[in-house]
């Protein structure tokens, strides 16, 4: 069996990490490079940064800080945000990332995903889905920086990512973001049900237990931002008090 992952998310805005909630209220936490080689010492499996205003803002991801990171940690990282092409996906991969995230790009161009994967192989393709429960029994796919509903189904989408050569998929549920109230369990359990590539739950994380139970629904791993940013859930005693819930982790 896979070890699950526990992974830190670092949303940066011009060069400073930030966190807020359901995407509102943005607050300073910390330089980018500092907090990444902090998890990379606590035990984090990956890290995610998302460059969160380059997209709407149009503008070039934050390269300078992508080779920063890549010189301090010794996990893998994943760097999304502004990425439109095949050639940003180059020059990310270039700077030191292992993985390149795909939002409201992927949406507006679907051979995005198709053209990362021929070109630089499935498992550096991730495909980031914003969703947000519609009244309906299903989820909506939102885009830049959950401004947008673009009435497309999470769920389909995710499938068609992952036929397209999405090697994982990253479902932040909106309506949980940073509310602390635990993953969108029913959410992430469709989706690792249906999808045969890795499932990552972003949105929720409260305490230790949401992360064992969106880890036990299926998903193949859990992201999380200000419980870790301000240390109210450290690493090392999450990953402990997992292992000890029956769930494969890496020590």
């Amino acid at each position: 069996m896979l070890t699950k992952r526990i992974i830190p998310c670092l949303d940066v805005d011009h060069g400073r990490v930030v966190k807020g909630k359901k995407f509102q209220n943005i607050q300073d936490v910390a330089d980018p490079v500092e907090l990444g080689r902090y998890y990379s010492d606590m035990g984090a499996d990956e890290l995610v940064f998302y460059d969160i205003t380059a997209t709407y803002e149009e503008r070039d991801i934050f390269l300078n800080i992508v080779e920063k990171v890549a010189e301090a940690i010794r996990i893998p990282f994943t760097i999304g945000g502004g990425i439109s092409k095949v050639e940003d996906f180059r020059k990310v991969l270039m700077a030191g990332a292992d993985k390149v995230s795909v939002n409201s790009s992927a949406v507006k161009n679907p051979e995005l995903i198709r053209d990362a994967a021929l070109k630089f192989g499935n498992q550096c393709v991730v495909l980031s889905i914003d969703a947000k429960r519609n009244g309906k029994g299903s989820w909506d796919v939102y885009v830049k920086g959950g401004r947008e509903n673009t009435g497309i189904d999470a769920i389909e989408w995710a499938k068609r990512g992952q036929d397209l050569g999405a090697g994982e998929i990253c479902i932040n549920s909106i309506d949980t973001d940073g509310v602390k109230n635990g993953y969108d369990l029913e959410l992430n359990h469709k989706l690792s049900e249906l999808l045969t590539i890795p499932v990552i739950a972003s949105g929720g994380a409260g305490k230790a237990e949401h992360f064992a139970e969106v880890l036990k629904a299926g998903a193949d791993a859990a992201l999380a931002a200000s419980v870790f940013h301000y240390k109210e859930i450290p690493i090392p005693e999450l990953k402990k008090y997992l292992a000890g819930e029956g769930l494969p982790i890496r020590p």
